[in-house]
């Protein structure tokens, strides 16, 4: 029988690791190939890890809620055969190479149990994953702090459930010293109050968030005590968008394939109005401001348990509206349907949402970090409006909306962020009626 590796697959650019969040199979399950051995997560998406080939599960290497690296064995498979099989290149062989690497990792691990045995780390021997370094980031936990919170992980490594336990308890602890590099001040963040205790009722139905909710619950918080949010209004009118859709939303689906929604002529107004304020397109680090070269656009989707995910367009101002349509088509559908990858939620400089989709006329959204602002469309609504014509002004009825800008005061002044939701709404009122696709 030869032996299989099944390995973390690379899931994107800017993903080096996972969580695993739980099993399709344990050891002595016959596994199909392409069919689903485990679950992983990251900090935004949950994926699921198929089987490259058909077997037997004969070793599980990680638990649930370890942090796997892309690239590392998650599982053994005992495949047909009395060698490797020509589908299966990786093969687990006793060489000198992989006797070095296992001598590597024994050491490893008894330089970690040491490290955990010792009241303060240095955080050069120890390993954060990324969530756990977001979240010690958004609540303004510096390295020297984060170093003394105690890991109930595997060798000692701090998760997600002891940063939110550290975090209940952090304001009746003693603050630990906190190190600040002096060639980076970072912008004073506030910190949380701890929320009041809420009383049940044996009427109440209590029911446990989501690992997803939890997350989105604190990356909001976690905002609001970042940014100062700051709103302005603006109501554009879209009549001529709404004829010229209607005109040739029907030849554009059959000649395309593709439905013709609002969303991507919104999107290539906001991509072109980017184009001209490029200092809405920046994220804060710090003392410093990011100027993002690429503009890459947010798209906020609700999923069908009530969640919301922000998967991104990338490049978004190089897009035609055929482009942009295809675009917005395909994230929205693989949203609802559970098959995003995590590279698509990854590198967002700026957000839309549409809170028009649930009827709003408008909304204060909270921004989406590292980015500094955020636009909300609101519904289309057909109100009376005064037409001004070289002949006088006279009542009509006209097709509007409101949108509403979000965005964080301390680096984004108010004549700024005023002039770009104004410069979105002139290119939706500029629409030509006679254009073509």
């Amino acid at each position: 029988m030869a032996k299989f590796e099944l390995k973390l697959p690379k899931m994107g650019e800017s993903v080096a690791e996972a969580t695993l969040t739980s099993r399709r199979k344990e050891e002595g399950d016959t596994i199909e190939a392409d069919e689903a051995v485990l679950e992983i997560a990251t900090d935004k998406v949950d994926s699921e890890v198929p089987s490259e080939v058909d077997g037997v599960l004969i070793e599980k290497l990680f638990e649930i809620d370890d942090v796997v690296q892309v690239g590392q064995t998650i599982a053994i498979i005992e495949i047909a055969g009395d060698g490797p099989s020509a589908d299966a290149p990786a093969t687990i062989e006793a060489t000198p190479a992989v006797e070095k690497a296992v001598t590597a990792v024994e050491k490893t691990v008894t330089a970690a149990k040491d490290t955990v045995a010792t009241p303060v780390v240095s955080s050069e021997d120890r390993f954060y994953s990324p969530l756990v370094k977001n979240m010690a980031k958004a609540e303004g936990i510096a390295q020297a702090e984060l170093d003394t919170i105690a890991g109930t992980g595997k060798e000692g490594r701090v998760t997600k459930n002891d940063m939110l336990s550290y975090i209940d308890t952090r304001g009746t602890q003693k603050a630990a010293p906190v190190a600040t590099a002096p060639q980076k001040t970072a912008i004073p963040v506030a910190k949380a109050t701890k929320a009041s205790p809420v009383s049940v009722n044996g009427e109440d139905e209590i029911i446990d968030m989501t690992r997803m909710g939890k997350l989105i619950a604190h990356h909001m918080v976690a905002s609001v005590q970042t940014s100062a949010h700051v709103q302005s209004f603006i109501e554009a009118d879209v009549t001529n968008i709404w004829n010229w859709r209607k005109k040739v939303k029907d030849s554009f689906e059959k000649r395309e394939g593709e439905k013709l929604t609002f969303t991507p002529i919104f999107m290539e107004a906001v991509a072109k109005a980017i184009r001209d304020f490029p200092m809405i397109n920046i994220a804060v680090d710090g003392d410093r401001i990011i100027k993002r070269k690429n503009i890459n656009l947010g798209m906020a989707a609700a999923l069908p348990d009530g969640n919301l995910i922000v998967p991104v367009i990338k490049n978004a101002d190089q897009l035609n509206l055929v482009g942009m349509t295809k675009a917005v088509n395909d994230l929205a559908g693989r949203s609802r349907g559970g098959k995003l990858k995590p590279d698509d939620t990854q590198g967002g400089t700026y957000t839309v949402t549409n809170v028009g989709t649930f009827g709003s006329i408008m909304g204060t959204p909270i921004i989406n970090q590292p980015q500094v602002a955020i636009l909300a469309l609101g519904a289309i609504r057909k109100v009376p409006a005064v037409i001004e014509t070289p002949d006088g002004d006279f009542i009509g009825i006209r097709m509007k909306m409101f949108l509403s800008h979000s965005y964080d005061h301390r680096v984004v002044n108010g004549a700024l962020g005023g002039q770009f939701v104004k410069r979105v709404a002139e290119y939706l009122e500029a629409w030509d009626m006679n254009r073509e696709l």
